[in-house]
């Protein structure tokens, strides 16, 4: 070897010069992210007036990140699966007829309508979609307020039976979602209904018509005008108890000095007994109808005098709409106001208002003495037809 190739020194590559493998250029990307994000709080700070507002600005960040975990937790409980709980059939049937018992028959009707309503809408599954459905098909289904809370509350009981007889209190957690609507109701300070003596004349003028017409028989004119004169006369409730009155009731009521029919605590809406004074007028129309009939007979052709006048559309002066049976209650009442009846002679027979302290523990009101009272307002009261 020469002098000269001794002399000469071999030059290493640089760093920049030298080849690099795939991972340390990932390592020197990784170094050169974490500069950068090691800057960002140093240019905005930069970016800033004062600390002050570098510490609000920081605050704004974390809160904005705070709501928009906020939402995402919102939609994923939204989305997710509800708990589900299930019931049969037979539960359901089991139920209704638990609710029935003793009931009427217009009350057994919005049962059945309640039992079928729920029954469609869950099909044996209570979860937040099938009562909510359950709740919407009955809101757009019926128009009125009274018949929402029939269906409503018959599934809020149904939901309350089940959380007892399978100890499974997340069934009372679904309640919520059957909630009546927050709808404001138009304030109505006394009723558009006004029946009056002449209405009632007028009704029985009409079945006399009829009976000259030949289209009702001898019998029936005189069942029905029956009918109306003892309901305008007792102002008692058609269906809870004129239908129920039995002929025995009635020779009993007749055989007592001052007439007085006992209506039995089964025949009364509140289930309590009372008397009943029997007006002249009343008597004189009740008494053909007892030849020939048995003690345990019904008094009155109720079903048929009802069809028969809602077919007749009998009109009415006062307002527009037609005679229904339940005017007969509303003429005592209200024309009790115009004789000034006695309020707790009134309130007695026609048993209204006698949920209080004073009827429950101290009030009594024997036969004699309603029937005393009573012809003191009502004496004079007659009917021209």
């Amino acid at each position: 070897m020469s002098d000269d190739e001794d002399d000469k020194t071999e030059e290493l590559p640089t760093a920049d010069e030298l080849p690099t493998s795939a991972e340390d250029e990932e390592t020197n990307k990784e170094a050169t992210d974490e500069q950068e994000r090691q800057k960002k709080p140093l240019e905005r700070a930069i970016q800033v007036t004062s600390l002050v507002d570098y510490a609000a600005a920081l605050i704004r960040e974390e809160r904005a990140a705070y709501l928009a975990n906020i939402g995402r937790d919102k939609q994923a409980v939204s989305t997710s699966d509800a708990p589900k709980l299930r019931f049969s059939e037979s539960d359901l049937n089991n139920f209704v007829a638990h609710r029935k018992t003793g009931l009427a028959a217009k009350s057994l009707d919005w049962i059945d309508r309640a039992s079928l309503a729920l029954w469609k809408s869950t099909k044996g599954e209570v979860s937040r979609r099938t009562v909510t459905t359950l709740r919407e098909s009955v809101l757009a289904k019926y128009s009125s307020p009274d018949s929402h809370s029939k269906v409503l509350s018959f599934a809020v009981a149904f939901l309350k039976f089940l959380a007892k007889t399978k100890m499974e209190p997340r069934y009372t957690s679904f309640e919520v979602y059957l909630e009546m609507p927050r709808a404001v109701k138009e304030r109505k300070s006394m009723t558009q209904r006004i029946v009056t003596k002449d209405d009632i004349e007028n009704v029985l003028e009409f079945i006399k018509q009829a009976e000259r017409d030949e289209k009702i028989s001898a019998e029936r004119s005189a069942q029905y005008s029956a009918i109306v004169i003892f309901g305008a006369f007792t102002g008692q409730r058609s269906l809870a108890t004129m239908a129920k009155l039995t002929v025995g009731q009635f020779r009993e009521a007749l055989q007592r000095e001052k007439p007085v029919l006992e209506v039995k605590h089964s025949q009364d809406k509140t289930r309590m007994s009372h008397f009943v004074p029997l007006h002249p007028t009343v008597v004189m129309a009740i008494q053909p109808l007892l030849e020939g009939k048995a003690d345990n007979e019904l008094m009155f052709k109720y079903d048929s005098f009802l069809m028969w006048v809602k077919r007749q559309k009998i009109r009415m002066s006062r307002f527009n709409g037609h005679f229904v049976l339940g005017d007969l209650r509303k003429f005592a009442e209200q024309h009790g106001d115009i004789i000034q009846w006695e309020q707790s002679n009134r309130a007695f027979i026609l048993t209204h208002g006698v949920s209080t302290v004073a009827w429950k523990h101290y009030l009594n009101p024997q036969p004699d003495s309603v029937f005393d009272v009573y012809m003191q307002y009502w004496g004079d009261v007659s009917f021209v037809a």
